[in-house]
């Protein structure tokens, strides 16, 4: 029943946002090249579909992204562990992420072009940067939150470092690392589309650039809309994937 309504919810949101989109396209005074309308932009989703164009953008796009993305999690997750149960080592280590953490990775691509060039690798690395500081610092904070019973418990039963750092204290934080990881998603995929926009030849950020130089807004807007579906399949895949870690821990599904 939970899931009919759910259907129902969702079907009801986008058809509302099409009736707005075509409302405004009806009554605004852009011209079609300037403001498509709905079926616009669905002949030019049928026709990317058709030539085959959007799945080749969207499969290099989702390379860069599960590279930049995993390998940030991963990092992250283990400097995480190790600052937040070595706290001394952390108070040195605060100030600097504090320091680079509010830039916006954008502000790295003249860098990274100059580095890497132009490709797969400077779209990787700004969702490398967009990802890891999230998860870097919900990893460490919920590290340091975990409850001192499950410390001493596990002392008592013999469980000494590093067992307890992955076999307790890893377990325990997951819940709140997984929040980290949840806003590294959203943060990585828009970034995703940006470093596109200005370090690659190919992907959906540079089809938006392509579409707007060539004045093919219909193409845009429905290029926009795959990007938005996209990151609403990644969301729904992420919280299964944490159900089930959670359920394998004991964790509440």
């Amino acid at each position: 029943m939970k899931k009919i309504v759910a259907v129902k919810h969702v079907i009801v949101s986008f058809i509302t946002l099409i009736s707005i989109w075509q409302i405004v396209y009806v009554t605004s005074h852009f011209n079609e090249a300037l403001f498509p309308s709905p079926l616009h932009a669905w002949k030019a989703l049928v026709q990317m579909v058709i030539d085959g164009s959007i799945f080749v953008h969207i499969g290099t796009s989702m390379y860069r992204f599960a590279v930049g993305y995993i390998s940030a999690i991963v990092v992250a997750v283990l400097l995480g562990l190790l600052l937040g149960w070595f706290t001394g080592i952390f108070n040195y280590v605060n100030p600097i992420i504090q320091l680079l953490r509010p830039i916006s990775p954008m502000a790295w691509m003249p860098f990274i072009v100059l580095w890497f060039g132009i490709g797969d690798v400077p779209a990787i690395v700004i969702i490398f940067i967009a990802a890891f500081f999230p998860v870097l610092l919900s990893t460490v904070s919920a590290v340091s939150g975990v409850n001192p019973i499950y410390l001493k418990v596990s002392k008592n039963f013999g469980v000494g470092q590093p067992h307890i750092l992955w076999k307790v204290v890893f377990p325990a934080a997951f819940p709140q690392i997984a929040n980290g990881i949840h806003l590294a998603l959203g943060t990585a995929w828009v970034f995703l589309v940006a470093g596109e926009m200005t370090g690659a030849q190919s992907g959906l950020g540079y089809q938006i650039i392509d579409a707007r130089n060539n004045l093919e807004s219909d193409t845009l807007l429905a290029t926009i809309v795959v990007i938005g579906f996209l990151g609403i399949l990644l969301d729904a895949l992420l919280k299964v994937i944490e159900k089930r870690v959670l359920r394998s821990w004991g964790g509440v599904a």
